[in-house]
């Protein structure tokens, strides 16, 4: 593997590159085989930042196919102590309207099959998820985007389903039942990998549409994979602008207590009643 180094990862499309100074594309062995492609590691605002296309670099793995951990393992090998997650996501209330960002704060876990923890033993370990996301980055994340007057929302749950299909009128009418605002197929199990690796983690939700509509709202018409795609991409310069100004600020310390968050997660065999 390369020596290069990396304190800022960020998970996403393809237009970032444009953003990094001498960027350098290495490719990174894991125990959990490839990561989604080479990751591109170059400098920003006098850091030093690494980048991963989730979906390849060419959009090939759909959402039940990304190779979550070896992306994590790859970004930790890197040195990597943040990551800045951004994601095409769907509303699920009228109050978040597509080309709105949202900085989620809670997730509920619908997907299956997916291998979503680095314990698998002999060592266990349960990790704390109470509250998923880092608090310094959601902070500085919302104070870019009123910076910019990018429209956002500062919290939300997001429903996180296994795709690639979208979602029926039933299932989204039950998410929406359920108070959750955001709906999206790549967010989990990326959140909980990096909790067990103590780096920060930040889920920004890119509102697309509206799911499969909003009951009540006739005229709003279900997602299609054009509509998403044609969106994204609208939002694809706010998105960059937003990333530049978060870096700008994001100190080089950790104040939060993301680092810390595996302490007590270990299961130690001589403490267990049998």
């Amino acid at each position: 593997m390369s020596s290069l180094k990396a304190e800022i990862g960020i998970f996403g499309g393809s237009g970032f590159y444009s953003l990094l100074a001498r960027p350098r594309k290495i490719a990174i062995a894991t125990p959990y085989g490839h990561p989604s492609g080479k990751i591109t590691v170059g400098d920003f605002g006098g850091r030093k930042i690494a980048f991963l296309a989730r979906h390849g670099e060419k959009h090939t793995l759909p959402p039940h196919k990304i190779p979550y951990r070896a992306n994590l393992w790859a970004f930790k090998k890197l040195g990597v102590k943040r990551i800045i997650a951004p994601c095409a996501s769907g509303s699920l209330t009228p109050k978040i309207k597509p080309g709105d960002f949202v900085i989620c704060d809670q997730f509920v876990d619908r997907t299956t099959g997916r291998r979503d923890t680095f314990f698998d033993g002999p060592s266990v370990a349960h990790a704390p998820m109470a509250d998923p996301y880092c608090p310094e980055l959601a902070k500085i994340s919302g104070q870019a985007c009123a910076k910019l007057k990018i429209p956002y929302h500062n919290e939300g749950t997001i429903v996180v389903i296994s795709g690639p299909r979208f979602s029926t009128r039933a299932e989204s009418k039950w998410f929406q039942s359920q108070g959750w605002q955001v709906v999206n197929m790549t967010a989990y199990p990326e959140m909980a990998l990096a909790r067990e690796l103590t780096i920060c983690y930040l889920n920004i939700a890119l509102i697309t549409d509206y799911d499969t509509g909003l009951e009540g709202f006739q005229d709003i018409k279900p997602v299609t994979a054009a509509e998403v795609s044609k969106t994204f991409q609208k939002n694809n310069q706010k998105l960059k602008s937003l990333l530049a100004a978060m870096i700008k600020i994001i100190p080089p310390k950790r104040t939060c207590a993301c680092g810390h968050s595996m302490d007590n997660a270990l299961i130690a065999f001589s403490h267990l009643i049998i």
